[in-house]
């Protein structure tokens, strides 16, 4: 138990480190500092806070983030999750209230962490997820359309209907000029790539623009016009006037962050697993989540988390330890020392664009839409996640998902009572009177046989993800679902990044005994296909035979 709070910066230089390590850390760093930059002041100011705030945040808590992180590459940061909230929080209760929600969050994260929380979060359903992801994208590129377009608005309303009414009266008053340099910004970052993704596309279009609108004298507002000059270094360490009558009103507030930063920065964590091969350590991230959230309000810092985009650029750069996210934050404080002056040039349209395809990858749509072919309930739980986002609150929208969740698994649970993942690869874990037994059978010796008792739901689903990590891949692999009564989005999506990773190694997969509720929407996700129909089979025998025939260069 000890082990799981240890952060990885301890195990990896115990375990030594050598000077080809330090240049891969070296270069990621620097790479990913570079992307990060944009990225921080643009959050900052969708969030409603000055630039620099962001970048204080990107500093202060990437820093501490690297540093007690249980996951070897984590970049920490502010992240396109936290605007909503943190907007609602600064217009109710100021940036003082934002920094004792913050620092309230904080101390729930290491409390969750210390719990042995870690492994409870990542229990929450997928549907769940990518409802408030996508209804947080929506609103994110909502509120950027009067900036990319150049549009004043003097009251811009707090609910959806009321922005969307407010843009449509003002759209006389585009100016072409914002819009315009919005759009090369949006060019850039979309076509960019196709020359060198070494170089971000938002760092790009940032400098593209800021150049244009500076040498050409054009009329658009930028973060100087809007906001005055931005500082060239960390401000002092102030701490806030906390009272119990604003600790208990910011209390849901700051559990929705706390929330969104466990699952968004575990999220990462397991992306970047999938990245390295390593596999992280979910409790002492939650408390290096929490101790950066403590710290970073400290310094006038908003909200941060493990950031999956910017933790991907470090881990496609070459970072390895937890060194390549700690050069990171001083890249970035460099950066804020010596050119800090110069952000103040940087027009709002083309901050406006880098949200908007913020907005666009963090909306998952793609996913959204598969998950319409899932059972009734997961669509019940995605749409009402969303909506509530969308129109409501986005506190109230997770406080619901996550009792709407656990209220419809309660639900079938009452109906099937056995749930587990099993591998046989012992004849003790057979019945012997079972004439469908496995030790009836001769199983070749490149093929293992995997069965899943019970329903797939998304508990059963990270059980077995686990148990298929554990797994030296064989040449072939009968997944064997016989006790399987029933599977969801969480499963059917497990089964799906099982699929991929086997479709990598070259491991050739067969399923067996599977039933109607798991054949039908394994049909309409698509798996059916993209498995192949002759390799579903109604039991072990036909499936073991065709094993035999696949091993020995048979295709029938």
């Amino acid at each position: 138990m000890y082990t799981r709070l240890v952060p990885q910066v301890v195990t990896c230089f115990r375990s030594g480190y050598s000077l080809k390590s330090l240049l891969n850390d070296l270069i990621a760093g620097l790479v990913t500092g570079i992307v990060a930059l944009p990225l921080a002041i643009a959050f900052a100011i969708a969030s409603g806070v000055k630039p620099e705030q962001g970048l204080y945040t990107a500093i202060v808590a990437g820093f501490l983030i690297s540093l007690f992180s249980g996951s070897r590459v984590q970049i920490g940061g502010p992240t396109g999750a936290f605007i909503v909230i943190v907007y609602g929080i600064v217009q109710q209760y100021g940036m003082a209230g934002l920094t004792v929600a913050t620092l309230m969050a904080g101390v729930m994260l290491v409390l969750m962490g210390i719990c042995h929380l870690g492994s409870v979060i990542k229990y929450l359903p997928y549907p769940l997820i990518i409802g408030f992801t996508t209804g947080i994208a929506v609103i994110i590129a909502v509120t950027q359309i009067p900036s990319f377009l150049g549009i004043t608005l003097e009251n811009f309303p707090g609910e959806l209907i009321g922005k969307l009414a407010a843009i449509g009266s003002h759209l006389n008053r585009i100016d072409p000029f914002s819009a315009g340099t919005g759009l090369l910004a949006l060019l850039i970052m979309i076509f960019w790539p196709r020359i060198t993704r070494r170089i971000p596309g938002s760092l790009v279009a940032i400098l593209v623009t800021t150049l244009l609108v500076s040498l050409c004298k054009l009329p658009i507002e930028t973060i100087g016009s809007r906001f005055g000059g931005v500082p060239d270094h960390l401000p002092a360490i102030v701490f806030p006037s906390i009272s119990f009558e604003l600790m208990r009103g910011l209390f849901a507030p700051a559990l929705t962050i706390a929330l969104l930063a466990a699952i968004e920065s575990l999220l990462s964590a397991v992306v970047a697993d999938g990245m390295t091969g390593q596999r992280h350590r979910s409790n002492m991230e939650l408390v290096a989540q929490g101790i950066a959230n403590i710290v970073s309000p400290l310094f006038g810092g908003i909200p941060a988390t493990g950031a999956i985009a910017r933790t991907a650029t470090n881990v496609k750069n070459g970072g390895t330890t937890p060194l390549a996210g700690i050069i990171h934050a001083v890249t970035l404080m460099l950066i804020l020392l010596f050119f800090g002056r110069y952000a103040a040039l940087i027009p709002m349209p083309a901050l406006a664009a880098i949200l908007l395809v913020v907005a666009y990858n963090m909306s998952e749509w793609r996913f959204f839409a598969k998950l319409f072919s899932s059972p009734r309930s997961d669509v019940l739980v995605l749409l009402t996640v969303f909506l509530l986002t969308v129109f409501a609150d986005l506190t109230v929208a997770i406080q619901t998902g996550v009792v709407l969740s656990a209220f419809l698994f309660m639900r079938r649970m009452e109906t099937v009572t056995q749930a587990g993942i099993i591998r046989l690869d012992d004849e003790d874990e057979e019945i012997a009177e079972d004439p469908n037994a496995l030790s009836h059978f001769c199983v070749p010796e490149d093929v293992e046989v995997f069965e899943i008792d019970g329903p797939f739901f998304f508990g059963a689903a990270s059980k077995f993800q686990d148990e298929i990590r554990k797994l030296r891949m064989p040449k072939l692999l009968i997944l064997r679902m016989r006790h399987v009564p029933a599977i969801d989005a969480t499963g059917l999506r497990a089964l799906e990044e099982m699929i991929d990773s086997m479709s990598r190694t070259g491991t050739l997969l067969l399923i067996s005994g599977i039933h109607k509720q798991p054949a039908e929407a394994m049909k309409k996700a698509g798996l059916i296909e993209k498995i192949g129909h002759d390799r579903i089979h109604k039991n072990i025998a036909q499936a073991i035979d065709h094993a035999k025939n696949l091993l020995a260069g048979n295709s029938d």
